[in-house]
């Protein structure tokens, strides 16, 4: 898994990342506010920053003290190129699919 949209796509597969990047679409927050909503260990909500961050769906900074997390989007966009693509297709074999099935009931009707 050395891909870009691979790593995007094993940080999506988790629940509790999906949950973390959800709360930092709402704007930065230090780690012990993301891990407030879970229980697990620190050490179990540092492990799930690392995945994100690997996957450069987040960013880490500091100000001070204030160590904030914050969303990275590109990787997002990324993914909504990549399933864009794959629609455009799919769309098209259930446009052609549609035309096929409504030959098929018009020489049943006639």
């Amino acid at each position: 898994m050395d891909d870009e949209l691979s790593r995007t796509f094993a940080a999506l597969a988790d629940p509790t990342r999906r949950a973390i990047l959800a709360r930092l679409a709402d704007g930065p927050a230090p780690v012990n506010e993301l891990a407030q909503p879970f229980d697990m260990t620190p050490q179990a909500i540092s492990k799930h920053l690392k995945v994100l961050e690997s996957a450069g769906l987040i960013s880490r900074s500091r100000q001070g003290q204030w160590r904030p997390c914050r969303l990275e989007v590109a990787p997002l966009d990324a993914v909504t190129a990549w399933i864009a693509r794959y629609r455009a297709a799919w769309a098209d074999s259930f446009d052609r699919l549609e035309a096929e099935i409504k030959k098929m009931r018009h020489k049943e009707d006639g």
